[in-house]
């Protein structure tokens, strides 16, 4: 009987103690938080005739799932994106693994954002600026970087072992991507990044900085390495209290591969979106853009942002015809959903002409002409 009550009273004195417990909460609580988003598009491009008499085409953009989550000071952040067939189906556009040294400095290991140029985008609108389909804008590829930021001052400094890699082995990179890359006969590998930004007031709303690039380039056939390099000054104004956004950069890239002998081409592939085109081995891209946005105080809309970007491609080859693009339109904004309705103008630029392969290499054959496609793109994001 005595170990009865002895028992008991073990029990009434822990019993406090075990009902304060889960009132608690612990110290590395695991956090996730899932999101993404569904697209549609409708375009009217002046070059198709076919498209014309349709009156344009409406379907299918994306839809995208993005997670993020942490536990024991390790942080995950991962987007997946599906496209039609066409272009590439289903692809991993972000991912990698965080683990923050303080407030100021982080680590990322995965697939990350190249820490080249204006970021996140050098641009406003749904079509990106020149830079993008060179490769110079939201690019991601597989590799290390570490990110320190004091306020007036930001730098970053990345290691990456290869571009989006989907198949590990010596055969041709998968255009099936995102971001644009080198593919074709010619791979990227061991390449090294540094950006450095200073903001010039108190406010943080002037941005200068400059960014360096330098890798190596493997060439299937003659299993040897070229090299590539690339270099840009950029400037972003951007403020939380000021309506105003502006984007100027200026850069150059030389690309040097390891052609077979009477091979030597003056052009490398590149790809995304499931199909590749041509790309002059060297020159320079100059871009500008300006956003202005309006608050808007009505039941469906919250803002409307109107932007211009424009990119201009100055080719360094002989016989090459250089190549513009400007983009002028407008984002609404309403609650959860994103509409982006753009004119975008292009000029030997892949996806605003006729001309895929050669238009960033020789150009349209004959006298090349403007084009221009009506694009708004429909985004609920969740």
């Amino acid at each position: 009987m005595h170990r009865i009550l002895l028992l008991l009273f073990a029990v009434a004195i822990s019993f406090p103690c075990l009902a304060q417990f889960p009132a608690e909460k612990p110290a590395d609580e695991p956090y996730l938080d899932i999101g993404g988003a569904l697209r549609f598009n409708y375009n009217l491009s002046t070059w198709k005739e076919d498209q014309l008499e349709r009156g344009g085409d409406f379907g299918f953009d994306i839809f995208r799932i993005n997670v993020e989550a942490a536990y024991k000071g390790i942080k995950l952040n991962a987007e997946y994106r599906h496209y039609a067939e066409g272009f590439g189906g289903g692809m991993l556009k972000q991912g990698w693994f965080q683990y923050d040294f303080s407030e100021a400095s982080q680590i990322q290991v995965g697939l990350n954002q190249v820490p080249f140029g204006i970021q996140q985008y050098n641009s406003n609108n749904w079509f990106f600026n020149m830079t993008y389909y060179i490769g110079f804008e939201d690019d991601h590829d597989m590799g290390i970087k570490y990110i320190r930021d004091t306020g007036r001052w930001k730098w970053q400094a990345a290691y990456y072992k290869s571009a989006e890699d989907l198949v590990f082995s010596s055969a041709e990179p998968s255009p099936d991507r995102y971001s644009y890359d080198i593919t074709g006969r010619n791979k990227e590998n061991n390449q090294f990044d540094f950006k450095l930004v200073r903001r010039l007031d108190d406010s943080l709303a002037h941005e200068l900085g400059f960014s360096l690039q330098g890798g190596l380039l493997y060439n299937l056939d003659t299993e040897e390495n070229g090299t590539r390099y690339a270099g840009a000054v950029h400037y972003e104004y951007k403020s939380a209290t000021s309506p105003w956004n502006i984007k100027l950069q200026a850069m150059l890239y030389r690309i040097n591969p390891e052609y077979a002998a009477g091979n030597d081409l003056n052009f490398v592939e590149m790809g995304a979106y499931g199909a590749n085109y041509n790309v002059a081995n060297k020159g320079e891209i100059y871009t500008a853009g300006v956003a202005y946005n309006i608050p808007l105080e009505t039941r469906l809309l919250q803002s409307v942002s109107v932007y211009n970007n424009y990119g201009y491609y100055n080719k360094r080859v002989s016989g090459f015809e250089n190549s513009h693009m400007n983009v002028l339109g407008a984002l609404w904004t309403a609650g959860p959903m994103y509409i982006y309705t753009d004119a975008a103008f292009g000029y030997n630029q892949p996806w605003l002409g006729p001309e895929w392969t050669s238009a960033f290499t020789t150009g349209t054959e004959g006298d090349t002409d403007w084009h221009m496609r009506f694009n708004i793109n429909f985004g609920y994001y969740f």
